[in-house]
């Protein structure tokens, strides 16, 4: 239904001097009224223009209507580049989407919160990084609207109101849900990231490229979502919080489309200083004394077949149901086991590597050793087990997690660094087997891992 509406909006233009405002409105503004001629719609309706099966760019043309919204995106701490996100109401919203603006000041204008509506007509909608994006269509892109132009299809209004996180679970994420401002409790970082030895940052460590990801697991669940920071952000230096909470930010997709991830405006939307609640790892006297009885080494040297590694007893294994497993492999002249979920069409894929029996009653402060190597990175997939009751299956039997130093790898890219992991098991007596648990999923959870070198070292 076509309706006229007189809006109270505030037109963007520039004063040479600053007028006196209200506490939300910009100083150099004015106020007056603009007239909206034409059908009001909303950001849900309009996405179903764009066909994900084609893909085509879809141009709005000669059809007089408007979305309108509530910024929940800024660009202050420089998380956020050329881009404002908006979604359709300030609680309780339904729909989310980007706007590509040719401006790198927009928080200066499109505050958190602000309304604001938006023209339709001359844009166009298309898909890029996993989210649907409104711009100008560039032959076969969307790129941002022209600074001169933004004005033109962009209106700020005077409204401005407190936009209410959208509480969600992470195991409950859809598509739907993708440009909203949500709020995550009960979360906490991996401890891979925030070792008190080896702290890392938002997204200034040497395997962060544009964007630093940093692995977030429920507490209750046990399942995992991305937080996505941009190597050009004002806090990329600054350390993860240690503890558990919660988290607030916009629910989008990393840059290759791969999984869900979470990106800030600023580091104050962390409230994190609660009990961790880590699983409950063997914790010995940390007494890493390297003693000369050798228990167990193995380098995977002359291993180049499933079936020697059964002659050597390990037991290689896919619980999933499918064919993949730790794969013999000569890298760098190096023999290794390499396990990865990319492309092979299991989702999940859980594979376990375990060692044959180690005896323990005759030796005293056993430490085991261990060298990974983490590559193409997309997750933390590996995890580290021992087990004193294993026979055929590591479904029968009975694990406790080993604190172990899982690398984070380079997303998209080969590495070359293995990183030694040293675990005190001398608490532990009689017959144990180590069991190295793969858990990924194709086509999203599909990090590569080299094992080398694992060794049981006692006095």
């Amino acid at each position: 239904m076509r309706i006229t509406k007189i809006l109270n909006l505030l037109i963007i233009a520039l004063q040479l001097s600053c007028v006196q405002t209200d506490d939300y409105d910009m100083p150099g503004m004015t106020l007056s009224e603009f007239t909206v001629d034409g059908d009001l719609t909303s950001i849900a309706a309009i996405k179903g223009n764009f066909d994900l099966r084609t893909g085509e760019i879809f141009t709005f043309q000669d059809s007089n209507t408007w979305i309108e919204g509530y910024v929940v995106s800024s660009d202050a701490a420089g998380n956020f580049y050329k881009k404002l996100i908006i979604q359709d109401k300030f609680q309780s919203p339904v729909a989310g989407i980007q706007i590509l603006l040719d401006d790198t000041s927009l928080s200066d204008t499109f505050e958190f919160g602000r309304k604001v509506i938006i023209k339709l007509d001359g844009l166009s909608l298309g898909y890029k990084n996993g989210v649907l994006q409104l711009g100008f269509q560039n032959r076969g892109d969307v790129v941002a609207i022209p600074r001169s132009v933004i004005e033109n299809h962009v209106i700020r209004t005077s409204v401005r109101q407190e936009i209410i996180p959208l509480e969600i679970e992470i195991n409950e994420i859809h598509d739907e849900m993708k440009n909203l401002y949500v709020r995550i409790e009960n979360v906490q970082f991996d401890l891979n990231f925030v070792r008190e030895n080896n702290r890392f940052s938002f997204a200034s460590n040497v395997v962060d490229r544009f964007d630093g990801e940093r692995q977030m697991t429920d507490c209750s669940t046990g399942s995992t979502i991305f937080l996505s920071t941009s190597t050009f952000s004002d806090f990329k230096s600054l350390l993860l919080p240690t503890g558990s909470g919660v988290i607030e930010g916009i629910l989008s997709r990393d840059y290759y489309d791969r999984h869900y991830v979470i990106v800030v405006n600023t580091p104050e939307t962390f409230f994190m200083d609660g009990e961790r609640c880590d699983p409950d790892y063997l914790n010995c006297d940390n007494n890493f004394t390297e003693g000369a009885k050798i228990l167990l080494d193995e380098n995977f040297d002359g291993v180049t077949s499933n079936t020697t590694l059964n002659s050597r007893k390990w037991t290689n294994i896919n619980v999933s149901g499918g064919e993949k497993k730790f794969t013999p492999t000569l890298a760098s002249g190096n023999r290794i086991l390499r396990i990865s979920a990319y492309n092979t069409n299991e989702s999940p894929l859980e594979a376990w590597l375990v060692t044959p029996p180690i005896q323990l009653d005759d030796s005293e402060n056993e430490v085991l050793l261990f060298d990974l190597l983490s590559s193409f990175d997309n997750g933390l997939l590996l995890r580290v087990y021992v087990s004193q009751d294993f026979e055929e299956s590591p479904a029968l039997a009975t694990w406790r997690p080993l604190d172990a130093n899982i690398p984070l790898g380079p997303s998209g890219a080969n590495s070359s660094i293995f990183k030694e992991s040293r675990i005190d098991i001398s608490c532990l007596q009689g017959k144990i087997w180590i069991g190295f648990r793969y858990l990924g999923a194709a086509p999203d959870k599909t990090t590569t891992y080299d094992l080398d070198n694992i060794r049981v070292i006692g006095e």
